[in-house]
């Protein structure tokens, strides 16, 4: 069984593993071609994305409500990451 803090710090280390994954692929492979900032929104979002839940997992109560928001905070991560790559939406800060 996982005490509180180390679940808070796995937490904040599944950001940081998913950000190598690229960093790895820029370095050893020409396909991957990830700019600074390109890192650096990545990363906000991961971690403001952890933090979010982070927090919604200590005050929210109710398991019920906990995942439901938790499921909110995904989903609009996702979307919002998929419309920064690819632009579904059409928005001006869509991706190529």
């Amino acid at each position: 069984m996982m005490t509180q803090k180390q679940k808070t710090l796995a937490s904040y280390a599944l950001p940081l593993v998913a950000l190598g994954i690229p960093l790895l692929g820029n370095i050893f492979s020409k396909e991957i071609n990830w700019s600074v900032s390109d890192f650096l929104i990545a990363g906000v979002l991961l971690f403001s994305t952890s933090f979010l839940i982070n927090v919604v997992r200590r005050k929210i109560k109710k398991r019920t409500h906990r995942i439901l928001i938790c499921i909110f905070i995904l989903m609009a991560f996702a979307l919002i990451w998929i419309e920064l790559a690819v632009g579904i939406l059409g928005s001006p800060w869509a991706g190529n």
